[in-house]
């Protein structure tokens, strides 16, 4: 079932990880993906469905989202789903936070999703959807992560107000917040903080990244036709048990 058949979508950090996932989820769904990625080699990829143009892009360059989404608009005209999946997460307690650390955190998984949201909207026909990438960080207190968790509030946030705001044009807008996702970054972990981690998910393992894919391609697509403004765990029940 080709659920994005024929659909423009676009995932800001879509290269690798959870983003990538999503990108080639949404591609063999029928879309037309364009994938950002500051790491990404430029090129097209076809699929079974659809196609996956990969774009090299810093989000936290405005200058460069800008250009990107003119590109998209040159080529395609329009903006049927928009995913923002880019962001950091460093660690830093209160006596150790900076300045650069604040500034790095929020320049990304803030102020560069407002801004293709509001590029992303403006390409954007009636009826279209708009899924952020959020954290389960943003409702739990973890040690050394509290930039990054109120980063991720603050996505929480925006869904809720562009989720009326556009709501008058059948723009729907929500979040899809994971937990511990078993990507390359999380390999990078050492074995005991990812174990310390698998303990506290009542299923027992973290997510994988398809898994997450599932969620935004359910809130990207028409299943989700009456859902707006909400957030929808993928943590195993980390969260919310």
């Amino acid at each position: 079932m080709n659920r994005l058949e024929g659909k423009i979508a676009v995932v800001v950090g879509g290269h690798g990880g959870i983003g990538g996932a999503i990108a080639e989820r949404f591609a063999a769904e029928g879309a037309t993906v364009y994938a950002t990625s500051r790491r990404a080699e430029e090129g097209e990829v076809a699929h079974a469905a659809g196609r996956l143009r990969a774009r090299r892009v810093d989000a936290a360059d405005l200058t460069a989202l800008a250009a990107f989404f003119e590109t998209v608009r040159r080529e395609a005209g329009r903006v049927d789903v928009l995913v923002v999946n880019a962001g950091i997460s460093e660690f830093a307690t209160l006596d150790d936070v900076g300045e650069d650390h604040f500034d790095r955190t929020f320049d990304l998984n803030v102020r560069a999703l407002l801004f293709a949201a509001k590029a992303a909207t403006a390409l954007m026909p009636d009826g279209g959807a708009i899924v952020l990438v959020g954290s389960i960080a943003a409702a739990i207190g973890t040690k050394g992560y509290g930039v990054y968790g109120a980063s991720k509030a603050a996505v929480r946030s925006f869904a809720r107000t562009w989720a009326n705001e556009l709501a008058p044009r059948g723009i729907r807008v929500n979040v899809v917040a994971p937990g511990p996702t078993d990507t390359a970054m999380m390999a990078a972990a050492s074995h005991e903080v990812r174990a310390t981690l698998t303990q506290l998910i009542p299923l027992g393992r973290m997510a994988r990244a398809d898994e997450v894919a599932s969620a935004a391609l359910f809130l990207a697509s028409d299943q989700s036709s009456f859902v707006t403004g909400a957030e929808l765990p993928v943590d195993g029940g980390m969260a919310q048990v």
